[in-house]
């Protein structure tokens, strides 16, 4: 009888590449499927504030989307794959802070992506469809299930998420609905545009899972689910209600412990804090500690991040000024740099009545290169720009001055809407930056000076409170200041 052997080195090799071709082959063969399946069904809306997506659950018009992406919305437009437009009416909010919301269409025979009945388990694959940044219509992307938070109602997956994915789909295998993509918003640990900044994916995402889903289309179809977006008490990662905090009141000593509530993102610790505030009013607040590295984080009344800061009070403390964009019931979250810090701080919010700035409004123009000789970026002529801004310029003596200390600053000008998101990084190997945000109606919208302990580059991560012109102020710490520095602007 014949005997056979063990294939040889050769044979094993062509195997093995054999059975890697086909299993590339069948992982290709699932993603076109998965896309062909639930592609059509993923939708793009459009509101006065901004972009999401949504996905149609019913082929008579209802789709699932976020309460962020619709809030103070009574109707949107929806844009189908084909380009079809669409009036949408908004007919449901999620209860108790689920991110949820439902828009109606007038339309039948539409496309439905199906929801799924299995159980999601950790390491199965993901795949998610949206319109990230509001420009990229039917992106899809692919990861596994990283957990499952059955107390909060997500999942986390690597597959990437980004801004505009929001309301999109994230579906198994077969194509099937296992969640709402959602913004979960995460801190940003590095200056925008450096190596760490953190503004597009950062390989955490999360999705609404289908219990609550079910629950709140279950609402939605009996007309008892609320008609205006929920705030919920409870944050992210914490089982207990944000502490009151008083504007112009006593500065409250707080502690971060192995208790407090954790950032999924990073595992930094943090306590939060609630507060009514009005729109176009300028609050300061402080958070200082001899113990961690104190960062702040401002979320707007519908949980969006609105600002953060780290070293913007000296040394190791946090400050943060802003305007705020409309009343409502605003959330401070006093949190550490680093991750599972503890110590003890002291927290400050107050009202900032002196922070207009009345700088000489004289426009300066964005430049692409060094400026001309004897001229300075504000001796050009005045451009309003579209973003992104990318800008080199010199601080020197054609510079405008601050008259509170004389330092240099170059202006440049950009066209903004409420709601929308910018990221900006002023760099610097000559002297110590400091960037300024002013609005269109010559208030200070949000400043910093260090990004971080051991950067002395400034940068900002902002939600902008009005439409209008606003300004930034390439500035120097103080009159000493002077050189080339960089400049960007990117609208998230």
């Amino acid at each position: 009888m014949q005997s056979f052997g063990q294939p040889s080195g050769q044979v094993q090799r062509a195997i093995a590449q054999l059975t890697a071709q086909s299993t590339a082959q069948s992982e290709d063969d699932v993603n076109v499927r998965v896309y062909q399946a639930a592609s059509p069904a993923v939708v793009t809306i459009d509101t006065d504030s901004g972009t999401g997506s949504g996905v149609i659950v019913s082929a008579d018009g209802l789709i699932l989307t976020n309460a962020h992406v619709v809030d103070g919305a009574d109707t949107v437009k929806v844009f189908l794959p084909d380009r079809q437009e669409y009036e949408g009416r908004v007919v449901g909010y999620g209860a108790n802070g689920v991110d949820l919301a439902a828009v109606r269409i007038q339309a039948q025979n539409l496309p439905t992506v199906t929801i799924s009945t299995a159980p999601v388990q950790v390491g199965q694959r993901a795949f998610a469809i949206g319109n990230p940044f509001g420009r990229f219509e039917g992106t899809f992307t692919t990861g596994i299930v990283s957990r499952l938070d059955a107390n909060r109602g997500l999942i986390q997956t690597d597959a990437a998420i980004n801004p505009g994915n929001s309301g999109g789909a994230l579906l198994n295998s077969r194509g099937e609905l296992i969640g709402i993509n959602t913004s979960i918003f995460t801190p940003q640990r590095s200056a925008p545009g450096t190596a760490g900044d953190q503004s597009g994916n950062i390989g955490i995402g999360f999705a609404i899972a289908i219990s609550p889903i079910n629950d709140f289309l279950t609402a939605v179809r009996n007309g008892t689910s609320p008609t205006v977006a929920q705030q919920s008490s409870f944050l992210a990662g914490s089982n207990r209600p944000s502490q009151p905090i008083t504007l112009n009141g006593a500065a409250i000593q707080g502690q971060l412990t192995r208790d407090s509530a954790t950032l999924p993102a990073d595992d930094s610790y943090y306590d939060a804090y609630s507060f009514e505030g009005s729109k176009g009013q300028q609050v300061v607040v402080e958070m200082n500690s001899a113990n961690l590295d104190a960062y702040l984080i401002l979320l707007s009344p519908q949980g969006r991040d609105l600002a953060q800061d780290d070293d913007g009070g000296g040394a190791t403390n946090a400050r943060l000024v802003f305007t705020l964009p409309e009343d409502g019931t605003y959330t401070v979250l006093a949190n550490s740099y680093a991750s599972r810090q503890t110590g003890s701080y002291d927290l400050r919010l107050a009202e900032d009545r002196g922070s207009n700035f009345n700088a000489n409004r004289q426009p300066a123009s964005p430049v692409s290169g060094q400026s001309s000789a004897g001229q300075s970026a504000s001796e050009q002529s005045a451009t309003v720009s579209s973003l992104p801004i990318r800008a080199e310029g010199v601080l020197g003596p054609n510079s405008k001055t601050l008259e509170v200390d004389g330092s240099r600053y170059e202006e440049f000008l950009f066209e903004g809407s409420r709601g929308q998101q910018v990221t900006i990084s002023l760099n610097s190997r000559d002297f110590d930056p400091y960037v300024l945000l002013v609005g269109p109606d010559d208030s200070v919208v949000a400043y910093n000076d260090d990004v971080a302990t051991n950067n002395l580059n400034a940068g900002l991560t902002v939600t902008l409170p009005s439409n209008g012109v606003y300004r930034v102020l390439a500035n120097a710490l103080d009159a000493s200041g002077t050189g080339r520095f960089r400049l960007t602007v990117n609208a998230l």
